[in-house]
Formats: C-alpha cells, structure tokens, sequence
C-alpha cells in the first residue's frame, strides 16, 4: 500500500473514530436530558382530594382555588366553595402528608363582609369568576417572615371585582379560632382586579405585594399592610392578544405567593392560547431576589394543562387554576382547581423542578391511568 492510500486509510478510521465519539456523547447528553425532564411534575393518581358535598348547603355545588400554608408541619386549606344559595365562601380543610385530607370543617370559616356599610356584595354574578353571585372568590394566604400573623388577599364581589385584604393570627388560625381582621379593598373602586399575591419575604425591609404581570411585572413595596381609607395600590393590566407568546398570549395572571427557592423566587402563572380560551393553563417562571420585577428565566411551554376527566368535567370545563403551593419536605406541593368544582394536586421534587427550569425544559408530566369515579357533589 502507498504512502498516499495508508494516509488516508489513518484519516478515515480517525473520522470514524470521531464520528462514533460524537455519537456516542449524543447519546450520552439526551440520557442526562431525559433524566432531568422524564417525570418531574406527577398529578396524584387519587386527585381530585376535595369535592363538594352534598349535606353542607354552602359547598354542595362547587370546591376550589385553594390558598394553601404549611403550619407545624401540616398543610391547611382555605378553598373557595359555593351552595345552593350562590354565594362564594372559605372551607378549611388540613392535610399531614399534602394527599390525604385529615380534617374538613363542615362550615365556612370566612365570609365577606361589606366594607362599605349598607352594600350588598351578594348582588353580583360573574360566569368568568367561577359563577357566584358574590363573596370571597380564590384566596391566597401567605406568612411574612416570622411574624405571628398570616395575610390573605382575595377577590371581593363588591360593586365588581375588587382585591380585598384580611389577616389572622397565627394562633388563633391553629386553634381554629377565625378572628378575622376587617378586610380592606386595597384595589381601585371602578376597575377590575384579580390575582394580588404578598411575598412570604420582606425585600429591601418592605413588604412587597405583586399586582400585575401583564403587560409586565408590577409589585408594590410597602413600609406596612395597614392600609387607609381610601388608599390603593394603582395597577394596570395588558389583557390584550399577544400572538408572538403563544400559549400564553392571552392571558396572564399571578397563581400562589411566590417561592422561594436557592436560585430564584418560584413564581406559577395562568394564561390562555390563542383560540384556546376555554382553556386555562398554568406557567412557571423564576424571579429575581432582589428585584424580583426581573425574570430570570421561565418555561417556554405550560407546566399543567386541563387533560384529566376531572379537569374537564365541572362547572367550567378545561380549567385547572394553580392558587396554592407549598415545599414539604424538598417536595413541591402545587394546588389547584380543576373544572371550578374540584381541587386538585400536582407534586415533584423541588431541585429536579427547579433544575430543569433553569435549564430551560418542560416538566414532563407521568402519564397516569385515569379511572373515572363518581363525585360527591
């Protein structure tokens, strides 16, 4: 053999060599991928855990959007129920492991009391609202640091869609003792707002209350919670069609108080699709520690979409509606309402989530085998 053709039988098996090293590190790569994004995020197989029920008047027709906080070790439900008579009001209910329900108070535990003397908050009907005809609609309720006192935001139906803000004792809240502060409608009178989360962290020394993500991130930082007669947070919301965002082009708006995790504030959203908007689906995204205004990153594509029976099978089918997270254990618990009748839980580890966030994947849903069951309605 020449010197030429031994040259190029040498290059030839060195491109081979190379070749089958590149495929064999391909390889390699999509395993690590797919072992990151392969059953992260699991809906529980008995979902869903809280349903309405027949013999209790305020809740037989619908249970949903669940504020969630874990106390003591347990995780304590105040969801959104509605009766016979219409009228949206807070259960309780506890949980020790995030899946079993352990206790479920057979009454409501908070109604909304008319802030103006005279009004009737019971006067207003909202199909887009889980269709109440007033009351306390999709609490979210969040600890600030080591203070004794727990705060809730909610929507009031008071002249329209308004955030109302509440507080509880710590202590009075374990002993089930409901002394509920008198809320205060901290959202301007005339204008429609919803999804107004507190940080379970003061920033910078103040509180900081997230109002908006539409068209952009807005939060207001706040010396105190207290606020005056007359005094607002001003707020503006986007809700127009934004074609280039795809799946969530339509809509978007705040889920639970945000997380915080060691790369970021963990913060869930709802938005809807182009031609999609019977279709509610939840999005995550990390925030910045300390100017949380600024995304750090987020999924390009939904974390949790309608597509279980239960999820498509209540009074608004095709909504699953993310208003309550909490970490147990390293494992990230994500609440949400299914179809507005149901509540509903999504679980994972909290670092593979999180990795795979950063890493700019989708959460892989396990697949799981749905049997239909008869609901307690």
């Amino acid at each position: 053999m020449g010197v030429k053709k031994r040259r190029k039988a040498i290059l030839q098996k060195r491109a081979k060599r190379k070749v089958k090293k590149r495929r064999a590190y391909s390889k390699a790569k999509k395993k690590r991928v797919a072992k990151i994004k392969v059953e992260i995020l699991t809906k529980y197989k008995k979902n869903p855990i809280i349903s309405p029920r027949a013999e209790n008047d305020w809740e037989r027709w619908q249970t949903f959007n669940p504020g969630v906080i874990s106390l003591q070790k347990k995780i304590h439900f105040l969801y959104r129920a509605i009766g016979e008579d219409g009228i949206s009001r807070l259960g309780y209910a506890v949980s020790d492991d995030g899946f079993m329900i352990n206790e479920r108070l057979n009454y409501p535990v908070y109604e909304h009391q008319s802030v103006k003397p005279g009004f009737n908050s019971y006067s207003f009907y909202s199909l887009a609202s889980g269709g109440s005809f007033g009351g306390a609609e999709d609490p979210r309720i969040v600890k600030v640091d080591k203070e004794d006192t727990l705060y809730m935001t909610y929507t009031a139906c008071e002249g329209g869609l308004r955030v109302a803000l509440t507080s509880i004792k710590v202590k009075d809240f374990l002993q089930r003792r409901w002394r509920w502060k008198a809320p205060k409608l901290i959202s301007p009178p005339g204008e429609v707002h919803k999804n107004w989360v507190i940080f379970p962290e003061k920033i910078r020394g103040q509180y900081a209350i997230l109002h908006s993500i539409s068209p952009k991130i807005s939060i207001s930082y706040r010396d105190s919670l207290e606020f005056q007669e007359g005094e607002y947070i001003e707020s503006y919301y986007e809700g127009t069609n934004r074609k280039k965002d795809g799946w969530e082009g339509w809509f978007r708006g705040a889920g639970p108080p945000p997380l915080k995790t060691s790369v970021g504030w963990l913060l869930f959203y709802h938005a809807l699709a182009e031609g999609e908007y019977d279709k509610y689906k939840v999005g995550a995204m990390l925030l910045d520690f300390q100017e949380p205004t600024k995304i750090l990153c987020r999924y390009q594509k939904p974390i949790l979409e309608p597509e279980e029976d239960y999820e498509n099978n209540g009074f608004k089918a095709g909504v699953v509606y993310v208003s309550g997270a909490v970490v147990k254990d390293g494992e990230l618990f994500i609440y949400y309402g299914a179809s507005d009748s149901y509540i509903a839980v999504a679980h994972a580890s909290l670092k593979e989530f999180t990795t795979a966030l950063t890493k700019g994947m989708r959460p892989q849903l396990k697949t799981k085998v749905f049997k239909k069951k008869k609901y307690d309605r």
